[in-house]
């Protein structure tokens, strides 16, 4: 309320809040003041852009996928919604996105049965028929029997588990899908989920993978992989550009998911230009430029920031654009 008070048109930042008041803070006030959480949206946008690559790598598309989730916390939870968007406008029902997803947290399978999930994690729980459907008895359904029932063509981890996806998981993963996609997402890397050098060798250089953190590229018979960054730096700056250039006044899912869109469209990978599913980080002043674009465009869409030309657009955004240009230097002795 002070903010808003002091600063009526600032775009307000915000993460690192506690699981279980994230998420219900920005559901209050996204609709009073121009806000997001950037451990929510901006870790959803970036993830939901990398899937779309690597969903054109394998010639699919995300609504084709079955995902599994290591971790239903405030960050994965907001992926797997943003994922249930994305599904829908290619096509899907929402009842039809959400039996796609499935939210493993510590206590298993969340189940719409089970006690003490919050709302949020309510929303992205199974049907406790599904324990009848697989033919399990037992009432906590471990990662484990979610891959082995599910056979998903996705496995994304935001536990904080280091070594959570060990070698007969992932063999038991590939067994039903021939490119897996997985995103082991915890960082920092010493609670990575799986090493991507690991991931690489157990799947013959199949997987299909981007990680929290930074890796170096993994050689593995006579072959270089990649591994993309799923960073939150590709989406925050077009869409603080996107904010000021445009005078929108609330963020939405939908600016979230165009964001997304763009970033998968500068994929190297699936543009031909290179193995990389992702642009190099150092040519994140363009990407942030036609990120920034594209969402003021869906903001006047849905009448949230004044209307004016794509020309008139164009030249705001390069008009404000701050160029991050350093000199050189050298330390020297005195």
């Amino acid at each position: 309320k002070a903010v808003k008070k002091r600063w009526p048109d600032v775009l307000l930042q915000f993460e690192d809040f506690e699981q279980s008041k994230a998420l219900p803070i920005l559901e209050h006030y996204q609709h009073q003041l121009c806000c997001f959480n950037d451990d929510i949206q901006g870790t959803a946008a970036v993830t939901v852009g990398t899937l779309l690559a690597a969903c054109q790598v394998k010639n699919q598309t995300l609504s084709q996928q079955k995902i599994v989730f290591a971790g239903a916390g405030s960050a994965g939870c907001g992926i797997a919604e943003l994922i249930i968007r994305q599904m829908m406008a290619e096509g899907l029902d929402e009842a039809q996105a959400r039996e796609r997803v499935f939210m493993i947290d510590k206590a298993g399978l969340l189940v719409d049965d089970m006690a003490g999930l919050f709302d949020f994690q309510r929303r992205l729980s199974q049907k406790s028929r599904i324990r009848e459907q697989w033919g399990v008895d037992n009432s906590t359904l471990a990662l484990d029997d979610v891959i082995q029932h599910v056979q998903p063509t996705v496995l994304i981890g935001v536990s904080g588990q280091a070594g959570l996806f060990n070698e007969r998981l992932i063999k038991n993963l590939l067994s039903h899908c021939e490119r897996p996609i997985i995103f082991p997402l915890s960082n920092p890397s010493k609670q990575i989920e799986a090493i991507p050098e690991s991931l690489i060798r157990w799947t013959d250089g199949q997987a299909i993978i981007a990680t929290g953190s930074p890796f170096e590229p993994v050689h593995y018979r006579d072959k270089t992989y990649p591994v993309a960054q799923c960073n939150n730096s590709y989406i925050f700056p077009g869409i603080g550009l996107a904010v000021i250039a445009g005078q929108i006044k609330h963020i939405t899912p939908e600016m979230m998911m165009v964001a997304s869109e763009v970033l998968a469209s500068a994929s190297p990978f699936v543009n031909g230009k290179g193995s990389d599913l992702l642009p190099a980080l150092d040519n994140i002043a363009e990407l942030s430029k036609k990120m920034a674009s594209q969402i003021v465009k869906v903001a006047q869409q849905q009448e949230l920031a004044p209307f004016i030309s794509d020309q008139e657009l164009e030249q705001k955004i390069e008009k404000i654009f701050w160029c991050p240009d350093y000199r050189e230097y050298k330390r020297v002795s005195i």
